[in-house]
């Protein structure tokens, strides 16, 4: 495989440990409204956007009926517990790695853009990132690939550029085979190693720390 020259990392639940809290959110937004959902069922939903979320969960007439104010609600959950959220172990470590080694780097989140801003000072990377992405910047989120093929453009990226993506769910690795780029995995999105590699990681890792170690074992080597 030809060295990848962009790497494009997810930033929710793969560098920053927020995915319980934003089932949680979602878990209190629906109920606000009357849908009370298990959590477990909403945790295994995280990684795609929360404009896939309601329809995955409900289906069409559940979208129809709540799916707008849930996202509202649902942010505005996750305004209450983003002081919960830290860095996953070795977070940082990872993005130096990857710009140590000359690849450049997008942090590529489909959440509300504030609370990605929260999260990129978490990582104090906005002088480590190339580029950044929100929900704002895409019309389908995960596992669409718009996002990732917004990431891309935004570094003038021209189609067939060598790029790789780091996520922690099914969803991330679906939407990097739908952008046509490998994914490699952490395994704080609750899903098994099995699920991983069905869906097509080629490789996974315990943490962001662990993947900075073994860097030189992966295409971004």
């Amino acid at each position: 495989m030809p060295e990848p020259t962009i790497a494009v990392l997810d930033v929710d639940g793969t560098l920053i440990d927020s995915n319980y809290q934003h089932a949680l959110a979602w878990y209190r937004a629906l109920r606000s409204m009357g849908e009370t959902f298990p959590v477990w069922r909403l945790h295994r939903l995280i990684g795609m956007g929360g404009d896939q979320l309601v329809l995955s969960l409900g289906g069409q007439e559940l979208e129809d009926r709540v799916g707008e104010e849930a996202r509202k609600r649902q942010g505005e959950e996750v305004d209450a517990l983003i002081g919960e959220v830290a860095p996953l172990p070795g977070a940082r470590d990872l993005l130096l790695a990857v710009k140590e080694r000359g690849h450049r780097l997008v942090l590529a989140s489909s959440g509300q853009p504030r609370h990605v801003d929260i999260a990129v000072d978490l990582l104090d990377a906005r002088d480590i990132a190339d580029a950044i992405t929100s929900s704002e910047d895409a019309e389908q989120t995960k596992p669409a690939p718009d996002l990732l093929q917004v990431a891309l453009a935004k570094l003038g990226a021209a189609p067939g550029t060598s790029s790789v993506m780091v996520g922690d769910s099914v969803w991330d690795v679906e939407a990097a085979k739908n952008a046509g780029m490998p994914a490699i995995c952490v395994r704080s999105g609750g899903f098994g190693d099995d699920e991983l590699r069905d869906a097509g990681a080629i490789g996974i890792h315990d943490t962001p720390g662990d993947l900075a170690a073994a860097l030189d074992e992966t295409p971004l080597a």
